[in-house]
C-alpha cells in the first residue's frame, strides 16, 4: 500500500469495518495474524460485526498484543509513524522502579545488530528470560522503545522499565513478578 490515506488514523478504536473500507488490502493481513478473522470473509458478518468491532476488541479476542497488530496494520498501510501503547510509555518513565539494580541484570542481549538484519528478538528474549528467578532481571538493548515486546512482557507477567540512554539506545529491562 502506498501511504497516501495518511489521514487515516490506525488507532485501537479503529473499527475493522472503517479500516477495510479505506485499505481492502489489510484483509489479507488480519487473516494472517490469526484464524479467527476469517469471518471476516462472510459479507454480512463483515457488514454487521466489522462495523462496531474494535482493533482493541479483535487484539483481545485473537490474543495478539494491540501494539504488534496496529504497527503490523500501520506498516502494511505505508503509515510509519509506530504505535506505543500506554503501557509500554509507562515502562519509559524517568523513575527507577524499586525492583530495579544493575546487581540484579543476570542476562544481557544487545539485540541492535539482529534488528540491522531484519531479524525480531521477541523469542529470543522469552526464551532467555523464562527461567529468571525473582528479583533476576534481563536486560535488552535496542535502537528503539521495544512497545510490542513490553506490552507481550506484561502480559507474560513481567515488570519492565526503560530508559533511553542517547540517540537510538534504548534498554529494556524485565524481571518476573514475584
Amino acid at each position: 500500500m502506498d501511504g497516501s490515506n495518511i489521514d487515516f488514523q490506525i488507532s485501537p478504536e479503529t473499527k475493522i469495518g472503517a479500516l477495510l473500507d479505506k485499505f481492502p488490502g489489510l484483509e489479507k493481513t488480519l487473516l494472517e495474524m490469526a484464524p479467527e478473522f476469517k469471518k471476516l470473509r462472510n459479507p454480512i458478518l463483515r457488514k454487521t460485526i466489522a462495523r462496531v468491532t474494535s482493533l482493541r476488541q479483535a487484539s483481545a479476542v485473537a490474543k495478539i498484543p494491540l501494539a504488534e497488530m496496529i504497527n503490523k496494520l500501520r506498516n502494511e498501510a505505508g503509515i510509519h509513524e509506530e504505535f506505543m501503547s500506554d503501557e509500554a510509555i509507562e515502562s519509559l518513565s524517568k523513575e527507577i522502579p524499586s525492583w530495579f539494580s544493575t546487581a540484579r541484570i543476570v542476562q544481557s542481549l544487545d539485540a541492535r545488530p539482529m534488528l540491522e538484519r531484519g531479524e525480531q528478538p521477541i523469542n529470543r528474549v522469552f526464551n532467555e528470560s523464562k527461567n529468571l528467578k525473582s528479583g533476576e532481571i534481563y536486560e535488552l538493548i535496542t535502537p528503539f522503545l521495544p512497545a510490542p515486546l513490553i506490552d507481550t512482557a506484561k502480559e507474560k507477567g513481567y515488570l519492565t522499565w526503560s530508559k533511553n540512554e542517547g540517540e537510538e539506545v534504548f534498554k529494556t529491562y524485565l524481571t518476573p513478578k514475584t
